[in-house]
């Protein structure tokens, strides 16, 4: 997606005004409402949003509403299936565990989307991205012989369809 400079432009008040009232909620969530709280709630949420807007620019994408369902419900479905795939392991000392590293070239360039992916992976079963290599992200794999390069290709298909905009 090419977007016009004056177009980008016009995201970053956006960007700003988003992570400010979600940074000035976080706040108020664990400090209360109090007025002398909510003031300085709103100082540290707009040095907040400034660090973050220095440390993290805005990026042009759009998610799509349509394909954060199937999101979510990959996402709970991973959750459960992990869960018990580690508990099983770790209570059966009959199955095998062939531990490892595996490396990914994600096609998310570094920034939020690659974030996101590397925290939604994060729940399949046996693996934990722990840092990159060369571009790459690196995992931790409880089974180096499982499938997991097919099973980060899906998750990054689905993440993929949520996200439009975001360049390779």
């Amino acid at each position: 997606m090419n977007e016009t400079p004056s177009a980008a432009a016009g995201s970053a008040p956006r960007a700003a005004l988003l992570r400010g009232a979600i940074l000035l909620a976080y706040w108020l969530v664990l400090m209360g409402p109090r007025p002398s709280d909510v003031a300085v709630g709103i100082v540290t949420a707009a040095l907040a949003t400034w660090v973050s807007l220095r440390l993290l620019p805005p990026q042009p994408a759009r998610l799509r509403l349509v394909a954060l369902p199937a999101l979510a419900l990959r996402f709970l479905w991973q959750s459960v299936v992990a869960g018990v795939d580690v508990a099983r392991r770790a209570f059966d000392p009959r199955l095998p565990l062939r531990p490892g590293f595996a490396i990914y070239r994600v096609g998310f360039p570094p920034g939020p989307a690659r974030s996101a992916f590397a925290d939604l992976t994060s729940l399949l079963p046996g693996t934990v991205p722990v840092g990159e290599q060369d571009g790459a992200l690196l995992y931790h794999c409880l089974d180096v012989e499982q499938p997991v390069a097919a099973q980060l290709a899906a998750e990054e298909a689905v993440l993929r369809r949520a996200l439009s905009g975001v360049r390779r």
